[in-house]
Protein backbone atom coordinates (compact mmCIF):
# COMPACT_ATOMS: atom_id res chain seq x y z
CA UNK A 1 0.00 0.00 0.00
CA UNK A 2 1.50 3.01 -0.60
CA UNK A 3 0.08 6.82 0.20
CA UNK A 4 1.46 10.00 -1.36
CA UNK A 5 1.68 13.27 1.08
CA UNK A 6 2.70 16.71 0.63
CA UNK A 7 4.43 18.68 3.18
CA UNK A 8 5.38 22.42 2.38
CA UNK A 9 4.96 21.94 -1.29
CA UNK A 10 7.02 18.57 -1.05
CA UNK A 11 5.48 15.31 -2.27
CA UNK A 12 6.82 12.01 -0.74
CA UNK A 13 5.42 8.49 -1.07
CA UNK A 14 5.31 5.93 1.76
CA UNK A 15 4.85 2.31 1.32
CA UNK A 16 4.11 -0.54 3.80
CA UNK A 17 1.27 -2.56 5.34
CA UNK A 18 -2.12 -1.48 6.24
CA UNK A 19 -1.73 -1.16 9.71
CA UNK A 20 1.30 0.93 9.33
CA UNK A 21 -1.13 3.89 8.44
CA UNK A 22 -3.31 3.19 10.87
CA UNK A 23 -0.74 4.90 13.32
CA UNK A 24 0.17 7.81 11.11
CA UNK A 25 -3.16 9.64 11.74
CA UNK A 26 -0.82 12.47 11.72
CA UNK A 27 0.32 12.85 8.14
CA UNK A 28 -4.25 12.36 7.09
CA UNK A 29 -4.34 16.28 6.45
CA UNK A 30 -1.17 16.43 4.72
CA UNK A 31 -2.58 13.35 1.58
CA UNK A 32 -2.75 14.27 -1.85
CA UNK A 33 -2.98 12.70 -5.28
CA UNK A 34 -0.20 10.37 -6.65
CA UNK A 35 2.20 12.07 -8.57
CA UNK A 36 6.03 12.70 -8.87
CA UNK A 37 7.38 12.53 -5.59
CA UNK A 38 10.62 13.98 -3.95
CA UNK A 39 11.38 10.98 -2.33
CA UNK A 40 9.70 7.36 -1.99
CA UNK A 41 10.27 5.56 1.36
CA UNK A 42 9.51 2.17 1.81
CA UNK A 43 8.27 0.88 5.58
CA UNK A 44 9.37 -2.88 6.60
CA UNK A 45 9.71 -5.28 9.65
CA UNK A 46 13.24 -6.85 9.33
CA UNK A 47 17.42 -7.09 10.37
CA UNK A 48 19.23 -3.71 10.42
CA UNK A 49 21.94 -4.51 7.99
CA UNK A 50 25.83 -4.72 8.42
CA UNK A 51 27.14 -1.30 8.43
CA UNK A 52 30.14 0.82 9.59
CA UNK A 53 29.94 3.08 12.33
CA UNK A 54 31.29 6.65 10.95
CA UNK A 55 30.69 8.67 14.57
CA UNK A 56 30.22 6.19 17.11
CA UNK A 57 27.72 6.69 20.44
CA UNK A 58 28.78 6.10 24.09
CA UNK A 59 25.24 6.48 24.96
CA UNK A 60 22.95 3.82 25.10
CA UNK A 61 19.70 5.66 23.76
CA UNK A 62 20.25 7.36 20.24
CA UNK A 63 21.14 7.34 16.64
CA UNK A 64 24.45 5.92 15.37
CA UNK A 65 25.26 6.90 11.87
CA UNK A 66 26.88 4.85 9.42
CA UNK A 67 27.67 3.77 5.51
CA UNK A 68 26.71 0.70 4.30
CA UNK A 69 29.89 -1.35 2.29
CA UNK A 70 27.47 0.27 -0.77
CA UNK A 71 27.75 3.52 0.33
CA UNK A 72 24.68 4.35 1.65
CA UNK A 73 23.82 6.11 4.98
CA UNK A 74 22.21 4.26 7.82
CA UNK A 75 20.45 6.24 10.71
CA UNK A 76 19.94 3.75 13.31
CA UNK A 77 17.60 4.56 16.56
CA UNK A 78 19.25 2.58 19.55
CA UNK A 79 17.18 2.33 22.62
CA UNK A 80 19.10 1.09 25.78
CA UNK A 81 22.19 -0.42 23.27
CA UNK A 82 19.24 -2.27 21.12
CA UNK A 83 18.63 -1.40 17.63
CA UNK A 84 14.78 -0.93 17.18
CA UNK A 85 14.73 0.68 13.34
CA UNK A 86 16.97 2.33 11.18
CA UNK A 87 17.19 4.36 8.03
CA UNK A 88 18.89 3.84 5.05
CA UNK A 89 19.04 6.14 2.24
CA UNK A 90 20.21 6.32 -1.44
CA UNK A 91 23.14 8.40 -2.18
CA UNK A 92 21.06 11.17 -4.31
CA UNK A 93 17.92 10.53 -0.96
CA UNK A 94 15.57 10.40 -3.89
CA UNK A 95 14.85 6.77 -1.93
CA UNK A 96 14.98 5.75 1.88
CA UNK A 97 13.70 2.46 3.60
CA UNK A 98 13.36 2.37 7.16
CA UNK A 99 13.74 -1.06 8.72
CA UNK A 100 11.67 -1.82 12.23
CA UNK A 101 13.38 -4.63 14.49
CA UNK A 102 11.10 -3.30 17.62
CA UNK A 103 7.82 -2.11 18.21
CA UNK A 104 6.49 0.28 15.45
CA UNK A 105 5.93 3.77 17.54
CA UNK A 106 4.73 6.59 15.85
CA UNK A 107 7.89 8.38 17.22
CA UNK A 108 10.31 6.02 15.81
CA UNK A 109 8.62 6.73 12.22
CA UNK A 110 8.97 10.12 12.95
CA UNK A 111 11.87 11.10 13.69
CA UNK A 112 13.59 9.24 11.00
CA UNK A 113 11.20 10.71 7.93
CA UNK A 114 12.32 13.66 9.47
CA UNK A 115 15.95 12.95 8.83
CA UNK A 116 14.78 11.52 4.86
CA UNK A 117 12.90 14.95 5.14
CA UNK A 118 15.66 17.26 5.88
CA UNK A 119 18.18 15.38 3.36
CA UNK A 120 16.10 15.33 0.19
CA UNK A 121 14.63 18.89 0.96
CA UNK A 122 18.22 20.90 1.49
CA UNK A 123 18.76 22.78 -1.49
CA UNK A 124 15.52 23.52 -1.92
CA UNK A 125 15.16 26.39 -0.02
CA UNK A 126 13.72 24.53 2.93
CA UNK A 127 14.28 24.63 6.73
CA UNK A 128 12.87 22.51 9.31
CA UNK A 129 12.38 24.48 12.82
CA UNK A 130 12.15 23.31 16.56
CA UNK A 131 10.12 26.11 16.72
CA UNK A 132 6.10 27.08 17.60
CA UNK A 133 4.13 28.93 15.40
CA UNK A 134 0.94 30.81 15.88
CA UNK A 135 -0.64 33.21 12.98
CA UNK A 136 -2.25 35.99 13.34
CA UNK A 137 -4.00 38.47 11.34
CA UNK A 138 -2.69 36.78 8.37
CA UNK A 139 0.64 35.65 9.04
CA UNK A 140 3.17 33.09 11.00
CA UNK A 141 5.58 34.27 13.77
CA UNK A 142 8.20 31.65 15.14
CA UNK A 143 9.05 31.09 18.44
CA UNK A 144 12.60 30.11 18.77
CA UNK A 145 14.59 29.21 21.86
CA UNK A 146 15.92 25.93 23.53
CA UNK A 147 14.12 23.27 25.26
CA UNK A 148 12.02 24.64 28.10
CA UNK A 149 12.57 28.07 27.38
CA UNK A 150 8.94 28.40 27.05
CA UNK A 151 8.04 28.61 23.38
CA UNK A 152 4.77 26.38 24.25
CA UNK A 153 3.89 28.84 27.14
CA UNK A 154 4.55 32.19 25.00
CA UNK A 155 2.24 30.49 22.17
CA UNK A 156 -0.40 29.95 24.54
CA UNK A 157 -0.03 33.60 26.10
CA UNK A 158 -1.11 34.56 23.12
CA UNK A 159 -4.00 32.22 22.35
CA UNK A 160 -5.63 33.41 25.19
CA UNK A 161 -5.16 37.42 25.18
CA UNK A 162 -4.71 38.18 21.56
CA UNK A 163 -7.92 38.47 19.53
CA UNK A 164 -7.80 35.64 16.17
CA UNK A 165 -4.33 34.00 17.07
CA UNK A 166 -4.62 30.30 15.64
CA UNK A 167 -1.83 27.88 16.63
CA UNK A 168 -0.21 26.85 13.81
CA UNK A 169 2.31 23.52 15.01
CA UNK A 170 3.92 23.42 18.39
CA UNK A 171 7.47 21.59 17.39
CA UNK A 172 8.85 21.11 13.85
CA UNK A 173 6.96 23.60 11.48
CA UNK A 174 8.36 23.86 8.00
CA UNK A 175 9.78 27.04 6.29
CA UNK A 176 10.51 27.58 2.82
CA UNK A 177 11.01 30.66 1.06
CA UNK A 178 9.37 33.54 3.17
CA UNK A 179 6.63 31.78 4.44
CA UNK A 180 5.80 28.92 7.23
CA UNK A 181 3.53 25.68 6.52
CA UNK A 182 2.50 23.11 9.41
CA UNK A 183 3.81 19.81 9.51
CA UNK A 184 2.84 16.26 10.53
CA UNK A 185 6.63 15.84 12.26
CA UNK A 186 7.03 15.05 15.63
CA UNK A 187 4.31 17.86 17.28
CA UNK A 188 3.94 17.78 21.20
CA UNK A 189 0.30 19.26 21.33
CA UNK A 190 -1.63 17.30 18.91
CA UNK A 191 -1.61 20.33 16.38
CA UNK A 192 -1.38 18.33 12.44
CA UNK A 193 -2.68 21.48 10.49
CA UNK A 194 -2.14 21.53 6.47
CA UNK A 195 -1.71 25.29 6.44
CA UNK A 196 0.65 27.64 5.50
CA UNK A 197 1.18 31.93 6.16
CA UNK A 198 4.28 34.74 5.33
CA UNK A 199 6.30 34.64 8.20
CA UNK A 200 5.45 38.28 10.17
CA UNK A 201 8.35 37.90 12.09
CA UNK A 202 10.74 35.39 14.46
CA UNK A 203 11.40 35.79 17.99
CA UNK A 204 14.00 34.00 19.87
CA UNK A 205 12.64 33.93 23.20
CA UNK A 206 14.71 33.31 26.96
CA UNK A 207 13.44 33.61 30.48
CA UNK A 208 14.18 36.35 32.47
CA UNK A 209 12.46 38.60 35.81
CA UNK A 210 11.35 41.02 33.39
CA UNK A 211 10.00 41.56 29.69
CA UNK A 212 12.10 43.34 26.98
CA UNK A 213 12.53 42.60 23.60
CA UNK A 214 14.94 44.06 20.89
CA UNK A 215 15.42 43.94 16.94
CA UNK A 216 18.37 41.51 16.03
CA UNK A 217 20.39 41.72 12.56
CA UNK A 218 23.30 40.19 10.89
CA UNK A 219 25.31 37.35 12.28
CA UNK A 220 23.06 37.88 15.70
CA UNK A 221 19.90 36.88 13.60
CA UNK A 222 21.94 34.12 12.10
CA UNK A 223 23.34 32.44 14.94
CA UNK A 224 19.91 32.75 16.95
CA UNK A 225 18.63 30.88 14.11
CA UNK A 226 21.38 28.42 13.48
CA UNK A 227 20.68 27.17 17.12
CA UNK A 228 17.13 26.29 16.25
CA UNK A 229 17.02 24.80 12.91
CA UNK A 230 16.78 21.11 12.64
CA UNK A 231 19.99 19.90 11.26
CA UNK A 232 19.56 16.18 10.73
CA UNK A 233 20.98 15.69 14.11
CA UNK A 234 24.24 16.32 13.42
CA UNK A 235 25.75 18.39 10.74
CA UNK A 236 28.82 16.69 10.91
CA UNK A 237 27.23 13.88 9.31
CA UNK A 238 25.76 14.93 6.05
CA UNK A 239 27.75 15.87 3.38
CA UNK A 240 29.15 19.23 2.73
CA UNK A 241 27.07 20.31 -0.15
CA UNK A 242 23.75 19.49 1.85
CA UNK A 243 25.29 21.52 4.84
CA UNK A 244 26.45 23.98 2.76
CA UNK A 245 23.00 24.19 1.63
CA UNK A 246 21.46 24.59 5.00
CA UNK A 247 23.82 27.37 5.56
CA UNK A 248 22.91 29.37 2.74
CA UNK A 249 19.20 28.85 3.50
CA UNK A 250 19.52 29.97 7.13
CA UNK A 251 21.48 32.85 5.91
CA UNK A 252 19.02 33.99 3.41
CA UNK A 253 16.09 33.74 6.23
CA UNK A 254 18.25 35.38 8.68
CA UNK A 255 18.69 38.31 6.36
CA UNK A 256 15.25 39.07 4.33
CA UNK A 257 12.60 38.15 8.03
CA UNK A 258 12.96 40.33 10.51
CA UNK A 259 14.12 38.68 13.87
CA UNK A 260 13.24 39.29 17.15
CA UNK A 261 15.04 38.63 20.84
CA UNK A 262 12.21 38.31 23.58
CA UNK A 263 13.57 38.45 27.28
CA UNK A 264 10.39 37.87 29.31
CA UNK A 265 8.31 36.07 31.97
CA UNK A 266 5.51 33.92 31.34
CA UNK A 267 2.60 36.79 31.45
CA UNK A 268 0.31 38.78 29.40
CA UNK A 269 2.39 41.75 29.43
CA UNK A 270 4.79 39.68 27.62
CA UNK A 271 2.33 38.00 25.00
CA UNK A 272 1.42 41.60 24.09
CA UNK A 273 4.73 43.35 24.59
CA UNK A 274 6.18 41.14 21.56
CA UNK A 275 2.84 40.98 19.83
CA UNK A 276 2.50 44.79 19.53
CA UNK A 277 6.01 45.15 18.66
CA UNK A 278 6.39 42.48 16.24
CA UNK A 279 3.25 43.30 14.15
CA UNK A 280 3.39 46.78 13.72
Amino acid sequence: MTRHYRVAGHTFAVSGQAELFEQMGSYEPFVCERCEPLFSLTIERGVVPEYTEVYPSKKSSGILYGHTVSGNEVYDVVVRAKSEACLICSKDYSEGRIIMTGDTSTKKLDRLLKIMYTLATAGKDTLLLHAVVVSSEGKGYIFLGRSGTGKSTHARLWLENIEGTELVNDDYPVVRGGVVYGSPLLCKTPCYRNVSYPIGGIVRLSQAPYNKIRRLSGIEAYLNLYECVSRNLWYSFIAKDIEDSLHQTMNKLASTVPMWHLECLPDEAAARLCHDTITR
